[in-house]
């Protein structure tokens, strides 16, 4: 998409080059997903947002868990040039994003000197706790209230610090309620400044799960389903999970350690049904904080002015691949989210089939005010029918490193080279690092992932849009459906020749590079889309590609175990990946993390903590 074309399509669309920069409205939830039911179960949303707006039926996070998502929304970068792939440390969390730099050089300071003020209300990062609040204090927000760990997702014990003062205690008040109040002061605060455009973001932490984080080395991690107000309890008795070909199935297609799940007996299913209960009335609270904002602004005259953002930070799965709850995975559950934009000039109760990510954000809003970036990732969402008609977006890059946990207090996963000494409340996965790939075009559907144990996957979800059938599983069962596979007329092998050789792209891209995959193998410019690169007149050319491979399953990003980091260009010479310097090697404080053990979901004390935001 053309720089501009945003800016231009909505002023035309609007009947007017606004003279004030547009306002902000950012609401982001926690784990919340597109099929379960979650948008149609919110009544307020509908009335106010999708009937109001435009719905983004194909956007995708990149990285299927919540603060490498975040920063990748924040920065507009893929989570392997931000090298924030974790939520603890050393691969993630707060101290990881500061030691990155980002806490210096992300959105809220662009905004900021694009003549905004800025205000934060809710959960930010991972490890942003009450010890590290003010080490140093959140970069770029006029004012803030900020949710703290340990207490972040205890529904009814919330901690916050508001403009880096120390913490207070909320014991008592319901979490999403108590975001939302902030949420409303800080708009009223903006609405104030009527000089100055303004960006408010409500980020609650529904509906993820309750989790309470040990305080000392006696207590434990214990998990349970989503809290939710009195006033709510009643809702969705009668609820269950849709009962799609991928829910607790009796085969299934999937790597070997999603594969050899057992199936989930009728007590799971049972307690997963209320969990999703659970989440569904969580969400209700965020429905009616979003109608009360989008009533202050209508009181302020101020609504036909803003630009209203809601989404979430990654999907969910709830029984789907017999998985417990959780995310981290590649599946549609997991990565395909709700991304909704109400505003001047973009269409009123309209479905956008675009093709967007998370990594599109920032790119987004900083056109909006007027300050378009160059060196993201991402490009601007079509947010009028004239810059969606040009839209030329066909792929979303998924990746993850780590661990596949599951929540809620029945999940279990026992994986092959999982030894009992890992485990308390939970055991996951953990060769669960891969690097995905979603096609979307006029004519096909397609995931692609290669995994650090170098099995691969593809799903046609085109005939297969619940993902049970793996075409590239050999010993599956799919030979007929593989066979019979067609794009463009091409075979299976030479469409994965392709596919593989654009993942090797992605996986390493940068800037134009993620933008324009198809640039770095044709660089003359005559291929766009996958159909292109099928031209009978390639086979050659992409059967020379290196092919994806692992040789270690890292739990951060450790580029020299990912395989090629090149791709040969059409008509002579290779195209070199970007690397960043410190994803070459293991960091400094190797397995070490801040007081909390990923693998044993346990206390480490604080003998164990490191101090990496100083």
């Amino acid at each position: 998409m053309k720089a501009g074309s945003l800016i231009a399509g909505v002023a035309l669309l609007a009947g007017h080059a606004a003279a004030k920069q547009p306002n902000i409205l950012f609401i982001l939830t926690d784990d919340m997903d597109s099929h379960m039911e979650a948008m149609e179960h919110m009544p307020l949303l509908q009335k106010h947002l999708i009937n109001e707006g435009t719905v983004f039926s194909r956007h995708y996070c990149t990285v299927a868990l919540c603060c490498p998502s975040r920063v990748n929304i924040f920065t507009g970068r893929a989570a392997h040039n931000t090298n924030v792939t974790d939520v603890w440390a050393p691969y993630g969390g707060y101290p990881k994003v500061v030691r990155e730099g980002i806490n210096d050089d992300y959105l809220p300071h662009w905004l900021q000197a694009a003549g905004y003020n800025t205000y934060y209300a809710g959960k930010m990062w991972n490890q942003h706790s009450v010890e590290n609040y003010n080490a140093p204090h959140v970069g770029g927000f006029n004012e803030s209230d900020f949710l703290l760990d340990p207490f972040t997702y205890e529904y009814w014990n919330a901690t916050m610090t508001r403009n880096g003062a120390p913490p207070v205690r909320y014991e008592g008040q319901y979490s999403p309620d108590l975001t939302a109040d902030k949420a409303y002061d800080f708009l009223r605060e903006a609405l104030r400044h009527k000089d100055r455009p303004w960006f408010v973001a409500h980020a609650p932490i529904a509906p993820h799960g309750n989790v309470h984080f040990p305080y000392d080395e006696s207590d434990e991690t214990k998990q349970s389903k989503p809290g939710y107000a009195e006033r709510h309890a009643h809702l969705f008795k009668d609820y269950k999970i849709p009962r799609g070909e991928s829910f607790n199935p009796a085969e299934q297609g999937g790597v070997s350690w999603i594969a050899n799940l057992p199936r989930l007996n009728d007590t799971v299913i049972a307690y997963n049904d209320e969990f999703q209960r659970s989440r569904l009335r969580a969400l209700q609270s965020v429905d009616e904080s979003t109608a009360a904002l989008l009533q202050l602004l209508k009181d302020a005259g101020e609504l036909d002015n803003t630009y209203i953002f809601y989404t979430t930070d990654n999907g969910y799965h709830i029984s789907q691949h017999r998985m417990h709850p959780g995310k981290e995975c590649g599946f549609e559950t997991d990565v395909h989210i709700p991304m909704i934009v109400r505003g001047p000039g973009v269409p009123r109760g309209h479905v956008s089939e675009a093709v967007t990510s998370h990594t599109d954000i920032a790119s987004t809003i900083m056109e909006l005010a007027g300050r378009p970036l160059e060196n993201t990732d991402g490009v601007p969402m079509p947010l009028s029918l004239e810059a969606e008609a040009n839209a030329r977006m066909e792929h979303v890059t998924i990746e993850y490193w780590g661990l596949a946990i599951p929540e809620g207090e029945l999940g279990w996963y026992g994986d092959a080279n999982m030894t009992d000494d890992y485990g308390s409340s939970a055991h996951a996965a953990i060769n669960n690092t891969y690097k995905g790939l979603r096609v979307i075009g006029d004519t096909y559907s397609l995931y692609y992932a290669v995994w650090c144990t170098n099995e691969t996957e593809l799903y046609n979800l085109m005939e297969d849009p619940f993902e049970v059938r793996n075409l590239l599983d050999a010993n599956g069962g799919h030979a007929a459906q593989a066979n019979a596979f067609r794009i463009a007329g091409r075979s299976l092998d030479q469409v994965v020749s392709r596919l593989n050789a654009l993942l090797v792209v992605l996986k390493t891209c940068a800037r134009e590079t993620c933008r324009e995959p198809w640039r770095a193998l044709h660089p003359q410019g005559d291929v766009a889309t996958l159909e292109d690169s099928l031209a009978p007149h390639f086979d050659a050319f992409y059967a020379g590609q290196p092919n994806i491979y692992f040789t270690k399953c890292e739990i951060g990003y450790i580029a020299e175990s990912e395989g090629p980091m090149y791709v040969n260009r059409f008509g002579g010479g290779i195209h070199q990946g970007y690397v960043p310097t410190n994803a070459k090697s293991a960091p400094e404080n190797g397995d070490e993390v801040a007081g909390y053990d990923r693998k044993a979901l346990k206390y480490l004390g604080p003998q164990h903590r490191i101090s990496i935001w100083t």
